[in-house]
């Protein structure tokens, strides 16, 4: 046959009021005035439905008295299928509750329910840490009182919270929790509460309080799964530490190339410009030029991605490589076994124009700067895949005004959307842009000339001036001189 259960509506306020709500989970069959006028007759205490719903043809009662009075009509009700019957047992857990429950603080104490007097008297015992009997209080919390703001379930032997994680979504007002006396081993079950916004915790005398060097340690481990919470066994915490931060809707957009001073950025422009020309060349091999005898260079890309076979098997991704003596054997060293290594690598053609150059360390001993853009491989089975790339290159001086590594760390990765459309679409710097201060009218007459005769390009022709004080006699002659050396002197000038 079908039941009638009873439930409860605790409603807030100064007084407590019981309302009772029977239902038949499956009234929506019958007919509400044959159901309604079938209870009245068997039940000996006249009863009005305050409010009745159909599918679990459930309504409510607003005294305890007639309540009682209905669950005596049990099984005094039939249909073709058998007599209807009322629960005691739901009846019995919602007196309790509604006992224990304080509308005024919106509190909940269960503490130690399984002593319950009135339970244990009609020989009700709810276990708590079964989840038979955990579900049904949760249940009850949300058909009546999703208002909850404390709830107290010390001393009931918990050893596991899987069915508290409804409180997320059956009490959202949930402030204070108390689970203190219980049996909860590791702060891993705290996981399934981390939705709760907590403000008031208790967890002193469980066995998961014994597992933490100290104090601090203690509080950090409950507050990452709280961050809410401002008092943590009765006592106050301090204040965590929260940075102001303003969302914003859109990322700010990307500074400019740093370097510190006009001098500097003409010498390492100058560097970058002479590098990737021959690394980009079919032969890197004059790149021997531009490392210290006792150079260092190391590889990486992200483990996830798939680049070239050349750029995976010799990362040294510190983040996935463990052993050390792999970490040493990737690590080149000497200027021989840099290039070497770098000769192995995809040829290559870099867009100078996304170069982004920061200087972060400069003295007259050592210049320190990154290097961060995109390229694309020309040749194999990635050709004209767009990579991009940061490298952090480590130089000393050299000659009179030049530069030769010490260190040289290049990341490789898969280029962004955003990076592949923008690649090789704006042109190389020319004096013409912010980077190169204006020139007087003879100067730039001055600087065509040279340009057209030395047939280097107007930025690398002002550079050469420039180092001469302007005298057209002394730069065409040290640039003769230059073009003789070729590229013994490219990276040492």
């Amino acid at each position: 046959g079908d039941n009638i259960s009873l439930g409860s509506k605790l409603l807030p306020g100064m007084l407590f009021f019981l309302c009772l709500k029977p239902r038949i989970p499956y009234g929506k069959k019958y007919n509400k005035k044959w159901l309604l006028t079938a209870l009245q007759n068997k039940c000996s205490v006249p009863f009005k439905p305050v409010h009745t719903e159909g599918h679990k043809a459930q309504f409510y009662l607003e005294d305890a008295f007639t309540a009682h009075a209905l669950v005596r009509a049990s099984r005094q009700i039939t249909d073709s299928e058998g007599p209807l019957h009322a629960s005691k047992r739901d009846f019995k857990w919602i007196q309790c509750m509604a006992k224990r429950f304080d509308s005024s603080q919106r509190t909940l104490d269960l503490n130690q329910l399984r002593s319950d007097p009135d339970l244990v008297s009609q020989n009700v015992c709810p276990i708590l840490s079964r989840k038979i009997f955990m579900d049904a209080v949760v249940k009850i919390i949300e058909e009546n009182i999703p208002e909850l703001v404390h709830l107290n379930l010390s001393n009931n032997k918990l050893y596991q919270l899987d069915s508290l994680a409804d409180l997320i979504t059956s009490a959202p007002h949930l402030k204070a929790l108390n689970l203190s006396h219980n049996q909860l081993k590791t702060e891993k079950v705290l996981d399934r509460l981390k939705g709760l916004k907590l403000v008031d915790l208790w967890l002193e005398h469980n066995p998961l309080c014994d597992q933490f060097k100290d104090q601090p340690s203690y509080i950090s481990a409950v507050r990452e799964r709280f961050p809410q919470l401002v008092k943590l066994d009765g006592y106050d915490l301090p204040l965590p530490i929260v940075f102001d931060v303003v969302a914003t809707s859109t990322i700010p957009p990307c500074k400019g190339s740093y370097f510190g001073s006009e001098e500097i950025m003409f010498l390492i422009l100058h560097f970058l410009q002479q590098y990737f020309s021959v690394y980009d060349s079919g032969d890197r091999q004059p790149l021997l030029n531009a490392y210290h005898d006792g150079a260092t260079f190391s590889l990486s890309q992200p483990s996830s991605q798939s680049l070239s076979r050349e750029y995976h098997k010799d990362s040294r991704n510190l983040k996935h490589l463990k052993d050390p003596s792999t970490r040493f054997r990737l690590l080149k060293h000497t200027r021989l076994n840099v290039v070497a290594l770098l000769n192995k690598l995809p040829k290559t053609q870099h867009d100078i124009a996304s170069f982004n150059i920061d200087v972060n360390t400069h003295t007259s001993m050592l210049l320190s700067f990154t290097v961060s853009g995109v390229f694309k491989e020309v040749e194999g089975a990635f050709q004209d895949g767009v990579r991009a790339f940061s490298r952090v290159f480590i130089a000393v001086p050299a000659g009179n005004s030049g530069l030769c590594i010490v260190n040289d760390q290049l990341f490789v990765r898969i280029a962004t959307m955003e990076e592949i459309c923008s690649a090789f679409a704006t042109p190389a710097p020319t004096p013409s842009s912010s980077l190169v201060p204006a020139l007087s009218t003879p100067k730039q007459e001055m600087l065509s000339t040279f340009s057209l005769k030395s047939g280097m390009n107007l930025e690398w022709s002002q550079k050469c001036l420039q180092d001469n004080n302007w005298d057209f006699n002394i730069a065409a002659q040290i640039f003769t001189q230059l073009k003789v050396t070729n590229l013994e002197c490219i990276f040492r000038l």
